[in-house]
């Protein structure tokens, strides 16, 4: 897999007023690394540099990226996505990912595992069990989140540990069943920790990840109304029934585009945010884009003469 080429998929929020209904340029480069049958590791790997999605890459540069992997597939963005989120947390926390390493991020809590951080001699380990790890067999490493009578704190830990073990798990992924979110049990498991306690929360870049994972439901919508276009384009006689509801497309993508052109302004910007006026930001446009998706996957559907439910995850 060539690791080296550079793909430029900007242009879907910094030039709001460009069409969408083109793919990049790159497509085709960038579709063979979506759907490779390279190991997860390697394509994250891969699709990662030929992006130059790095520790101080911009919002809008993530964003943008996200967008154009989920709308060729959103399995393999929601793949990408936290291990972008950690490289930005590391860098955040004054720490290096260590070369050719893929990561993950296990923050959800649930009450039936329970994770705590505490001193092994003089060794800080995590003992426990954490819920919804995604991908824990396949990735190198992780920031997990455990908790102390002190508060949390974010951990990195080595998923290849002897002392790390993924458990087998009857918690059905029924939004992407291609990444498997089952439990892992840490046993005296040594890590390095992040920040201190609650900082991981606390940060104005947690909303701004959470934009992040909008995006990629958004990208997979576009990847919808992308094919709808190209079907209603290649009919002999179009309907205006058709070409109205492809209106309806180009008026709920335009909207999201806009919304997203505004946050990344505001996340890459000069001006400081709290973490407080952040999250207001961000709940807003997610939920604007949560909306919009649903209606794009709607008109989609009644696009070819049935209507869809759907849910973003």
């Amino acid at each position: 897999m060539n690791t080296q080429h550079r793909l430029d998929v900007t242009g879907m929020i910094s030039m709001p007023l460009a069409s969408w209904r083109n793919e990049p340029s790159c497509q085709d480069d960038l579709r063979k690394l979506v759907t490779s049958t390279a190991q997860t590791a390697n394509k994250v790997l891969a699709i990662g540099r030929c992006l130059e999605l790095t520790r101080t890459s911009s919002r809008m540069r993530q964003w943008e990226s996200l967008i154009e992997v989920a709308a060729i597939d959103v399995a393999v963005a929601r793949m990408l996505e936290p291990h972008v989120d950690a490289l930005g947390i590391l860098a955040e926390a004054g720490h290096d990912a260590p070369d050719g390493s893929t990561w993950g991020v296990y923050a959800a809590e649930s009450p039936a595992h329970v994770l705590t951080v505490c001193t092994d001699g003089e060794q800080t380990v995590i003992d426990g069990e954490k819920a919804w790890c995604s991908l824990a067999a396949e990735l190198t490493h992780a920031i997990v989140i455990a908790g102390s009578d002190g508060g949390s704190y974010a951990c990195t830990v080595d998923l290849r540990d002897p002392r790390v073990q993924v458990q087998p798990t009857a918690w059905p992924s029924v939004g992407l069943q291609e990444i498997p979110s089952g439990s892992v049990a840490f046993t005296k498991a040594p890590v390095a920790v992040l920040g201190s306690p609650n900082w991981y929360l606390e940060r104005t870049a947690f909303a701004w990840g959470g934009i992040r994972v909008a995006a990629c439901w958004f990208g997979a919508a576009v990847g919808l109304a992308r094919n709808a276009v190209r079907r209603h384009s290649k009919r002999s006689n179009p309907s205006s029934v058709g070409q109205m509801l492809i209106g309806q497309l180009e008026a709920e993508i335009f909207s999201i585009r806009s919304v997203l052109a505004q946050a990344a302004a505001a996340a890459d910007g000069c001006d400081e945010y709290s973490r407080a006026r952040a999250w207001t930001l961000a709940l807003t446009v997610r939920n604007i884009i949560c909306s919009g998706v649903r209606r794009i996957q709607h008109g989609r559907g009644r696009r070819r003469g049935r209507s869809r439910s759907s849910t973003c995850r």
